[in-house]
């Protein structure tokens, strides 16, 4: 067994085990009440989180409003029911062990307000909030509004070092901890930025380091970093332990926890996971929110990676590169290179009949199935995202409106994630997951489809297994 130290988490002495929080609907007020039951931290995802009928049934999200300012508002109410409803559970599983955080996505649209609609109704309940995809400036001022502690998720020292200088040192008392999510490693959302090649990376040690010295070097030796992204077994990271160039350490675990009894994502899902190869998780960009994100590789990237790969630059006059005709989107003529033609007859041929444009000058081929579920998916938008490059939807601008044309490469991420958290196809729907989700096929606790307790997940880690 590994000599693991309790030490202090939003204001607790707690093993330095967290659980990673995952929306929509990968770890909910079960998952992470289990996890705090075992004096570790549990964390509940506050993206469209689930709430009950006076049955105790779950409530479909459903929208009813014609216009998508009113459908925003409603999944904006609904998310703060969810949250409520999700803190009480992991609230009341927990015992009062442990510890209990909220994970928010910061580029989901309004993100502040479900926060504070949540923290102002749930007051007790939750113990801190985690959050990433963005630089949430105000996340430490609007947790030391409510009294809990924060935790910023960043993948280098350079955007905590922005981050202290911009904001978080006039919100010192409610620091939890900082979050470091390796880029290469984790799943889901990835903070890669534009200097960071996605084919090379780097050694989390080395970024770990750099982070704490940057820490220190402000007086936050006591602040924990938690480390997260390929968290498997902890005989993996012991040279990380006791090690007094990181300091205080606690590990986040998002993958392995998504395969236990208490984990409320479907069988399917869990059986696929089962059966995961090494690379079959790619880093891609599809994401409509501009980031890179890992998933596993199901006919729902193949498609977007064949789309991709099909792509083909126009111009709209003919010149000395551009000279072929193509008509597009029914009745606009555009003009491709000559070697490109072949290119866009085959896909013609094969059925991806329907040429859209992109932001970038370029043209993808779709069956048109596929556009007429992509204009259904753009007019049923709800606003789920500060920016979406699939619906051009700007929670920011007086138009609501980015102001570019929608992205044929991408998909509705709100409609796909809720779906497949929720029963549907895992063929055919997004399946985040980090680069270590094929060890769940060699691991002896899954051995012969075994589905371990929460608490049977955590002895293991706790032995290092």
């Amino acid at each position: 067994m590994l000599n693991l130290k309790p030490i202090l988490i939003s204001g607790k002495e707690v093993l330095p085990l967290v659980e990673g929080g995952k929306g929509i609907n990968a770890s909910d007020g079960r998952s992470s009440g289990a996890w705090a039951h075992e004096n570790c931290v549990g964390t509940f995802s506050g993206v469209s989180p689930d709430f009950y009928d006076e049955k105790g049934n779950v409530v479909a999200e459903i929208f009813t409003s014609k216009t998508r300012a009113e459908r925003h508002q409603e999944m904006i109410d609904m998310a703060i029911k969810g949250g409520i409803a999700q803190a009480q559970v992991a609230h009341e599983i927990s015992n009062g062990n442990g510890r209990i955080h909220m994970n928010m996505l910061w580029e989901m649209a309004d993100s502040q307000a479900v926060l504070e609609g949540v923290l102002s109704k749930a007051k007790g309940l939750i113990n801190g909030i985690t959050c990433g995809a963005g630089m949430p400036y105000h996340l430490g001022e609007l947790a030391t509004k409510f009294g809990v502690y924060y935790y910023p998720i960043i993948s280098s020292a350079r955007a905590f070092n922005i981050l202290w200088k911009r904001a978080y040192n006039r919100f010192t008392e409610f620091l939890g901890g900082v979050v470091y999510e390796d880029p290469w490693l984790a799943g889901g959302h990835n903070g890669l930025s534009n200097a960071e090649n996605p084919e090379q990376p780097e050694t989390p040690y080395n970024r770990i380091v750099e982070l704490r010295r940057l820490m220190n070097s402000y007086g936050l030796q006591a602040i924990p970093i938690i480390l997260a992204g390929g968290i498997w077994k902890l005989k993996d990271w012991e040279d990380y332990i006791d090690n007094p160039e990181i300091g205080n350490i606690a590990f986040q675990f998002g993958t392995r926890p998504m395969i236990t009894k208490e984990s409320p994502v479907s069988e399917a899902w869990k059986k696929v996971m089962l059966q995961v190869k090494k690379g079959d998780v790619i880093l891609q960009r599809f994401s409509p929110t501009g980031f890179f994100s890992s998933a596993i590789k199901n006919t729902f990237l193949e498609k977007l990676i064949e789309r991709k790969n099909g792509e083909i630059a126009y111009n709209e006059i003919s010149d000395a590169e551009f000279t072929e005709p193509l008509v597009i989107n029914e009745h606009k003529t555009v003009f491709i290179k000559s070697c490109d033609k072949e290119k866009a007859m085959n896909q013609i041929n094969a059925g991806l009949s329907e040429i859209r444009e992109t932001p970038d000058k370029t043209v993808v081929f779709m069956t048109p199935e596929d556009w007429k579920q992509m204009k259904e998916d753009r007019k049923n938008c709800v606003g789920c995202l500060s920016q979406c490059q699939f619906s051009t939807w700007s929670a920011t601008s007086p138009t609501k409106s980015t102001g570019k044309i929608p992205d044929p490469r991408t998909y509705c991420i709100h409609k796909t994630l809720y779906e497949v958290g929720h029963g549907g196809s895992v063929k055919d729907h997004l399946l985040f997951a980090g680069h270590q989700v094929y060890r769940f096929a060699t691991d002896p606790l899954y051995r012969n489809g075994c589905i371990p307790s929460v608490k049977e997940l955590i002895d293991k880690i706790k032995n290092g297994d």
